[in-house]
């Protein structure tokens, strides 16, 4: 801990931390001008290190946020080992196909009981495996928590109104993300199911990727809200499946994160599904969209998934067949509204193992 800075919204002087950011993305980005705005002295880590330059000369990420100005005490570096030397608290915005890689290679230089966090949303592939699990496996002395909620980066970089979630069995990790990060414009809400938390934040992807074909394709506001609520009903019925507590999908980390990325161009995932709908390969996609979105990774593993243990998802089973079987757009959209009729909210009515 550091010295004092200003007064916080009590008018009490508010202490000072060191913490961590890993990934110069946008969201790694956003999380790091919120840290270094309350007044937190923040080390950025990047591989790259002509973006290192530049955030240290300029302010600016310019291949993720060109607009956005980083100020404070912010200290970006190559050196990962400086990184999360001091650091209370380390947050962990590295693309899910790389996570475990970098932990792995960089496990010794974290310290026992070190607070690491996880804001990647997406599953790896071998043993269908999310970013917590990961952490817990390479950093079993460290105390692990999830963050996760309807959190567009750019707007949080513009200091629009958000919440989010921290999840975490520990309650002191819980309560020290929410004073790190807690501000007027970003709001910090807490959970005990980080299980339910992460694999909401990974699964909503894909149902924006449906989003954005449905708006590609001009379907009415009605058909928009059925595929949203029928997405939130299928995606809470498969991480249910696998331990997930029920109530979390009617939070923030649920319904909440589903709307803004169902609902906003801001979304990869989302103008990743438009464009294919326009008649774009999903590579060719992908490449103009520029940054990862995760959507498309994470449909391949939870449809595995699905089959395996044998739950109905017939969107996951759609888009499936969109993007990798070269299916029609307009027969799958007409199969799926020929689906069987069964209940409205899952857990409510039985489900016949024939539907």
């Amino acid at each position: 801990m550091s010295e004092q800075s200003g007064p916080d919204r009590h008018g009490q002087p508010a202490k000072t931390h060191q913490v961590a950011v890993l990934g110069g993305g946008s969201f790694g980005t956003a999380m790091v001008k919120v840290l270094a705005e309350n007044g937190h002295t923040t080390h950025f880590w990047m591989r790259d290190a002509a973006q290192v330059e530049e955030v240290a000369k300029t302010g600016r990420n310019s291949r993720y946020m060109p607009d956005v100005e980083l100020k404070g005490d912010i200290r970006p570096t190559t050196d990962f080992a400086a990184a999360v030397a001091d650091a209370e608290i380390v947050f962990v915005a590295i693309p899910s196909k790389a996570f475990r890689a970098v932990i792995c290679e960089h496990a010794a230089e974290f310290r026992s009981n070190q607070i690491v966090v996880s804001l990647t949303k997406g599953v790896e592939k071998d043993g269908f495996k999310l970013m917590s699990e990961i952490l817990q496996e390479e950093l079993p002395k460290a105390r692990i928590g999830v963050l996760s909620g309807p959190n567009l980066a750019a707007e949080i970089a513009s200091r629009d109104l958000t919440a989010t979630v921290i999840a975490a069995k520990d309650p002191d990790v819980r309560r020290k993300v929410q004073e790190l990060l807690g501000c007027e414009y970003f709001r910090v809400y807490a959970n005990v199911d980080m299980y339910g938390v992460e694999l909401s934040g990974a699964l909503k992807n894909i149902y924006a990727i449906v989003a954005g074909l449905a708006s590609a394709l001009e379907l009415g506001e009605n058909a928009k809200a059925m595929l949203i609520t029928r997405s939130l009903a299928e995606m809470s019925r498969f991480a249910v499946s696998l331990g997930a507590n029920p109530m979390t999908f009617m939070g923030l980390a649920g319904v909440g994160d589903l709307v803004v990325t169902c609902t906003s161009p801001k979304s990869r995932n989302f103008r990743i599904g438009y464009a294919v709908g326009k008649g774009q390969s999903l590579e060719r996609a992908a490449e103009e969209v520029g940054q990862v979105a995760e959507g498309i990774y994470t449909l391949l593993l939870v449809k595995e998934k699905a089959d395996d243990i044998g739950i109905y998802m017939p969107l996951v089973k759609g888009l499936h067949e969109i993007l990798y079987c070269n299916a029609s757009i307009k027969a799958v959209i007409n199969g799926l509204m020929m689906a069987v009729q069964n209940s409205d909210v899952e857990f409510i009515l039985p489900r016949t193992l024939t539907q």
